[in-house]
């Protein structure tokens, strides 16, 4: 086991739909004083983030499909292309949630097939967002069967958009049934540091959320700014 610190796991996300040009400068300065992995910002202002951040550490990842999932698997392509194009490093893809209730899988396996083909073409991180809080435990066994052939980089639990958000319990569901390699970002409703150390500690490797200054000073009033990881990931 080593140590990585709090801020390492933390996506800091900002994609409420009345986001100011002023909101994504605030942000990206916070990614580089914090050092956060990621910056998460609407489709829009990718351009704008990869600008901010220049040549610092911290990647812009931007949303594909968001929030709902439904959009058309050309619309989908023509999102990931246009955000490849201005700088994004990692896309979050809400997959067709309303295909997982219809079991059509077939329909989802062309989806991701047609997305891998570009993301992997240009070498970019896809982190697969599933909604586990609209999901039962067996639609998310089978979306953690579906997404590990095509080799994913991260299966991610929730938009943030759904009634319920990340939980321990869907983490340790997608970690107990996805590859070792196949890493998980928890986010959705994480505001505490507690609660990220809890999700770290369920498998999550990555934590996305709009509360991440909190979370770093609460690690930091606690003397606990690091996080137990696996040497496997």
């Amino acid at each position: 086991m080593n140590i990585v610190l709090i801020n390492k796991y933390i996506d800091h996300t900002i994609l409420k739909p009345t986001t100011t040009l002023d909101d994504i400068k605030a942000l990206c300065m916070q990614c580089v004083e914090y050092n956060f992995a990621a910056a998460c910002v609407p489709p829009l202002y990718v351009k704008l983030a990869k600008q901010f951040l220049g040549s610092t550490d911290t990647k812009v990842a931007t949303v594909i499909g968001f929030p709902f999932g439904y959009s058309a698997i050309e619309a989908k392509v023509a999102e990931t292309v246009l955000a490849i194009v201005d700088g994004a490093d990692e896309l979050d893809v809400v997959i067709n949630i309303s295909a997982v209730k219809n079991k059509d899988w077939e329909y989802l396996e062309k989806e991701i097939a047609n997305l891998m083909y570009i993301i992997r073409e240009k070498k970019k991180v896809v982190k697969i967002i599933i909604e586990s809080g609209v999901l039962t435990d067996e639609e998310i066994i089978g979306c953690c069967e579906l997404y590990s052939r095509y080799g994913v980089d991260f299966m991610k639990t929730s938009t943030g958009y759904a009634e319920k958000g990340a939980t321990v319990e869907a983490v340790k569901l997608m970690r107990a049934n996805l590859p070792e390699n196949i890493q998980i970002k928890a986010s959705g409703g994480i505001r505490t540091f507690a609660f990220a150390k809890e999700l770290i500690a369920a498998g999550a490797t990555r934590i996305g959320a709009s509360a991440s200054v909190n979370i770093v000073k609460e690690s930091a009033d606690g003397q606990a700014g690091g996080v137990a990881q696996s040497s496997d990931y």
